[in-house]
């Protein structure tokens, strides 16, 4: 994947504290929303976010 992508999705997601809200704005699912972040944390070998079902905090 892309790491430019990679860092839109994860400006968007930190930006609306929402994987769906930057979906949205990226116009993009919101699995592959996931797929960036999560190929993102693993490239630079850190976690991103504190996920929950309710909350989507930065680290």
């Amino acid at each position: 994947m892309d790491k430019v992508m990679g860092m839109r999705v994860f400006s968007a997601v930190a930006t609306n504290r929402s994987f769906s809200d930057a979906a949205k704005k990226l116009s993009i699912s919101k699995a592959m929303v996931s797929k960036h972040v999560q190929n993102l944390e693993n490239s630079l070998g850190v976690r991103l976010f504190n996920r929950t079902t309710r909350k989507l905090n930065l680290t």
